[in-house]
């Protein structure tokens, strides 16, 4: 469990501690450096506008729908744009995709392309956004596998487990950045008033055991048995007399980084009206499952990692159960059984 900052840590900017991981690395060009920048920068801009959004007149929806059929939000439509037009020019990428588009997001001609690919939610929860709860950005990078000027859709259906680095921002009563790139999980605090993100969660790890469960219980009716039982048995009191307590956002952001820090496990099974699951397995199981893992902990789709399921579509869906190994597990044994 994370227990705060600590005197090493205070002070250290993101860039900074990305630098000083990349000039540890024999051969590293400075690229994955810049794209983070540019990232970081987007996720400022969000965030402003997150903060004002009910004075500056972004609240409510577009009246559109998404590929994914969703009510758009005018937050939405803001941030899938601000990360477009914030890294598109850096000459890292070679093509992007977002759940906001249908198909891939090339990179313009008049800009220089490189050898990483970003995918990402700019909004995640944003059905949430007019009642003021955690809203989130989720992101994942790949290296890109085609060779020529630019990227296609293969680079963009690579398995989880191929991911170069991934994290999220959550806009809450702080403005966090969580990242990996595949050796420990670090957060970053924005401070407003200078405008950085300082180091304020070094290496987090995700507790063994938890003692939270978090999923839409709303959905019961059409979950299988071997769901039910699992749930049923998160109510049961354990060994100390005690059940798993019961916490659930409805922002897979807000959700996850509860779990990351304090433990326990959150889920959304696939159900009779989802069989295939309701998250996106890009955008946001997939980055969300790296975290996981980096910090100890894991993520299944109910048989196997969610980290080695080989994408077909851009938006393919999957099952999701994440956080504490032991609660994760536990859970695939009772879906096994039934």
């Amino acid at each position: 469990m994370y227990t705060g900052p600590t005197s090493t840590t205070q002070g250290i900017t993101l860039e900074r501690h990305i630098l000083e991981r990349q000039l540890s690395i024999p051969g590293a060009t400075g690229d994955f450096t810049g794209l983070f920048q540019q990232i970081a920068l987007a996720a400022k801009l969000i965030n402003s506008r997150v903060r004002s959004a009910g004075l500056a007149g972004v609240l409510g929806l577009t009246g559109d729908t998404n590929v994914q059929g969703e009510e758009v939000t005018k937050l939405d439509i803001f941030a899938n744009n601000v990360l477009v037009r914030s890294v598109e020019a850096g000459g890292h990428l070679c093509v992007m995709a977002s759940e906001e588009n249908e198909g891939i997001i090339p990179i313009p001609d008049r800009f220089a392309t490189g050898k990483y690919v970003l995918m990402f939610d700019p909004l995640d929860g944003s059905s949430n956004i007019d009642v003021d709860i955690n809203i989130g950005t989720i992101f994942s990078i790949h290296r890109r596998l085609t060779t020529g000027r630019h990227g296609g859709e293969a680079d963009c259906l690579q398995r989880g487990a191929s991911q170069v680095a991934a994290g999220y921002v959550i806009y809450g009563s702080s403005t966090v950045l969580v990242y990996t790139a595949g050796q420990g999980v670090h957060g970053f605090t924005l401070d407003p008033a200078v405008g950085e993100f300082f180091l304020s969660h070094e290496n987090i790890r995700i507790p063994t055991k938890g003692k939270i469960y978090s999923v839409n219980e709303g959905n019961t009716y059409l979950w299988s048995e071997g769901v039910r039982r699992w749930v049923e048995g998160m109510k049961t009191p354990g060994p100390d007399g005690k059940p798993y307590s019961a916490r659930y956002v409805g922002s897979l952001v807000a959700d996850f980084h509860r779990t990351l820090l304090k433990g326990g496990v959150f889920a959304y099974p696939a159900d009779q009206k989802n069989p295939q699951g309701k998250l996106r397995l890009l955008y946001e199981a997939a980055p969300m499952a790296m975290l996981a893992e980096a910090a100890g902990g894991a993520a299944s789709e109910g048989s196997r990692r969610v980290m080695e399921v080989v994408p077909t579509s851009l938006h393919q869906r999957v099952p999701l159960y994440i956080g504490s190994s032991e609660d994760v597990a536990a859970a695939e044994r009772l879906l096994r059984e039934t």
